[in-house]
């Protein structure tokens, strides 16, 4: 079989991650870079190698394209998705999938439709690190999994983004931005969530830009700054989650999940690597679990999705997983506003570890 064709659709500044690692893929091949700015595309189609850039219209023409990779920002992602199945091609979409619920379940009834995969970001849960505790909680170390906490507690992006208007806009804030990372996590180690309580706060209305060339330039802040939430499970587990942009002191990336043998600490869901530390009871001393297998980085997952396309299984990084975790989002979102315990809209499978020699550079067809 043929290598598998990928057009990007959006040249902004998560699309050097992508195409810094999709290039070096064996599995897929890199074919057009599109976006509603010309310049932009053809500046990252040549820093790449890819041979075509230009528009959205004329990447989804394309017939050796087989999966469209949507870097839009959020609040277009579904949209875009319905432009891309229309076209009949597969939709890799950066996180979340959609910014509600309807519209991402009609993103993937579109595509089911028309026999059409849609996979989503965040891949990082594929990575090395998370996969390795993974791993070591489905072989049962931490005997029966039972809570976890998770806590991403920054500042704000604006120290460092030089655009992070966008990341405070509606589908966005710290619970629309990172929440994936910590929730996808929670799912693929303990399944689905079913009912969430949740307060949330706004620490200031307009935020200033700390770096680049819009450095002192202010813009509004239209969503809450920090969530904090109690999330339970369909399997009888809870999690106590926070997700802020307004702490002075970060504390980030910090997943614990605890069972009825021990504990176990997980790297920054936020990467693809790190090693994570166990506890038993009646044991004085922690046990390193180190990171076995891939840390290559963003990009992984279409490189997954590919495979599992050509190979006829589902992809881990479903459709699926990524509806269900904006429903956790947004029953978060709703128990904060209502200050009443709000259900889950969805469920899904927690989707199998990866096996230790999965490597996306690897050729396989």
């Amino acid at each position: 079989m043929s290598r598998v064709g990928v057009g990007i659709i959006g040249a902004g500044n998560i699309s050097t991650q992508y195409l810094e690692n999709l290039t070096q893929f064996a599995d897929v091949e890199v074919r057009m870079v599109a976006d509603v700015l010309l310049d932009r595309a053809r500046a990252q189609a040549e820093a790449y190698g890819v041979a075509s850039s230009g528009t959205v219209e004329e990447l989804l023409a394309r017939d050796d394209i087989e999966i469209a990779v949507n870097l839009t920002v959020p609040a277009v992602h579904a949209e875009v998705g319905h432009q891309i199945v229309a076209a009949g091609k597969h939709v890799w979409s950066e996180k979340p999938i959609a910014t509600d619920h309807a519209s991402a379940t009609a993103l993937l009834a579109a595509a089911e439709a028309q026999g059409l995969r849609v996979a989503c970001a965040p891949d990082t849960v594929l990575g090395a690190g998370i996969q390795s505790a993974l791993r070591a909680i489905a072989r049962g170390d931490i005997g029966e999994p039972l809570t976890a906490t998770t806590m991403f507690h920054v500042p704000g992006p604006e120290a460092w983004h030089p655009d992070p208007d966008f990341l405070y806009a509606t589908g966005a804030g710290p619970l629309f931005d990172m929440g994936p990372y910590y929730v996808t996590t929670l799912v693929h180690a303990l399944g689905a969530a079913s009912r969430v309580q949740a307060v949330s706060s706004k620490s200031l209305e307009k935020r200033t830009i700390a770096s680049g060339p819009r450095a002192g330039a202010t813009f509004p802040v239209e969503v809450p700054t920090h969530h904090a939430a109690l999330i339970e499970f369909r399997g009888g587990q809870s999690a106590q989650s926070t997700f802020s942009f307004q702490h002075a002191l970060p504390r980030a990336g910090f997943v614990e999940i605890n069972g009825t043998l021990g504990t176990i600490s997980l790297p920054d869901p936020n990467n693809f690597d790190g090693d994570s530390t166990l506890w038993r009871y009646g044991q004085d001393e922690p046990e390193a679990i180190p990171a076995t297998g891939s840390t290559w980085g963003r990009g992984t997952g279409v490189v997954e999705l590919a495979r599992a396309i050509r190979e006829g299984r589902p992809e881990r990084a479903s459709g699926a997983v990524a509806l269900h975790v904006l429903d956790v989002l947004l029953a978060v979102r709703d128990a904060a506003e209502t200050r009443t315990a709000v259900d889950v809209a969805s469920t899904v499978d927690a989707p199998p570890p990866l096996p230790e020699d999965f490597d996306p550079a690897a050729p396989t067809f």
